[in-house]
């Protein structure tokens, strides 16, 4: 996205408007929503209340700033497991890392919190490393975060976040959904196209030349064990996911990022996310990060006509995990 037409777009202002459906529609979506100590507003999608697909589709369209459609589909790549999710972005850059991306490190030394954030906010606090590479930046008086947890930040951290902002406490909405919830593995699979995005990103593709993207994944059942639910909704995008993306330039450049975007590139692949993660101790940093992509990927030079694709489709694995 160039930088007029980003400047166009306020990815918060898209953000509030898909949360304010969700304020008006909490019942239905079994969502519960309350104002904080200091006038935030938190809308809890699946700790304390059951909350929903639909809430979870809501959720990954908020995360993806309202640039990005989320669909719950009945036919995923995997025909035992066919609920899942198309996700389309116009604007995968700006959809999927200055937005969706869960890049904002958010803690509190006295209270002990902490969250990986993600959603529009990071447009405007823009504290990230990442957005000295991003030509966007966002400028709206409101602002949508989302948490993957299980409680909402305390006021310290809420007032953390809006002075980052540079908002009123009382314009800030933090939204959040353990992984183990109905809406969290909703939205967690809404990231299919996004994991994409930050491979390429380290793999130093031009971001430029990401024109339009596409990805589907099925829906991983929750669980009530942390574990079992994180190991789910990784194995769901790592072993079940399809992408696909449409890119400028060069065949051999195409071809190239087709070949190191799937997660079969990398020496963690081929056993469940859980097991994994079990091996290396618990510690995330300790795994393989080429890991985190989808299974398959197809790229498509719209400038010749040519398509690439790699990686492969591993079932089995996902029905092991979900079983």
């Amino acid at each position: 996205m160039n930088a007029s037409n980003a400047a166009a777009v306020s990815v918060n202002a898209n953000g509030v408007q898909i949360a304010d459906d969700i304020v008006r529609r909490a019942a239905a979506l079994r969502a519960q929503v309350r104002i904080g100590e200091i006038g935030e507003r938190l809308i809890d999608c699946g700790a304390e209340t059951i909350g929903s697909l639909e809430l979870g589709r809501l959720l990954g369209e908020i995360c993806m700033g309202g640039l990005g459609t989320v669909t719950l589909t009945g036919s995923s790549p995997l025909p035992k497991w066919p609920l899942g999710v198309v996700v389309h972005a116009s604007n995968p850059v700006v959809s999927c890392l200055a937005s969706q991306y869960a890049g904002w490190t958010i803690q509190d030394e006295v209270t002990g919190f902490f969250a990986l954030g993600s959603g529009p906010a990071r447009a405007l606090s823009r504290v990230e490393k990442l957005f000295e590479e991003l030509n966007y930046a966002d400028n709206h008086p409101r602002a949508c975060l989302v948490i993957e947890g299980d409680k909402a930040p305390p006021p310290t951290v809420a007032k953390l976040v809006a002075d980052a902002c540079k908002i009123l406490p009382s314009n800030l909405t933090i939204l959040y959904a353990p992984t183990s919830s109905l809406a969290g593995s909703v939205q967690i699979a809404a990231r299919v196209l996004e994991v994409a995005l930050h491979k390429a990103h380290e793999l130093h593709f031009p971001l430029d030349d990401i024109l339009d993207g596409y990805g589907a994944t099925p829906i991983a059942p929750p669980s009530p064990d942390f574990i079992k639910a994180m190991g789910r909704t990784n194995d769901a995008i790592i072993y079940g996911g399809h992408i696909q993306l449409f890119v400028r330039g060069t065949d051999e450049d195409a071809e190239q990022l087709a070949n190191a975007l799937p997660s079969s590139q990398s020496r963690s692949y081929g056993k469940p996310f859980a097991e994994t993660f079990a091996e290396v101790g618990g510690d995330f940093y300790k795994i393989d990060p080429l890991l985190f992509s989808p299974a398959l990927v197809t790229v498509s030079n719209v400038q010749t006509g040519r398509s690439f694709n790699a990686g492969k489709l591993a079932s089995d694995i996902v029905d092991a995990s979900f079983a």
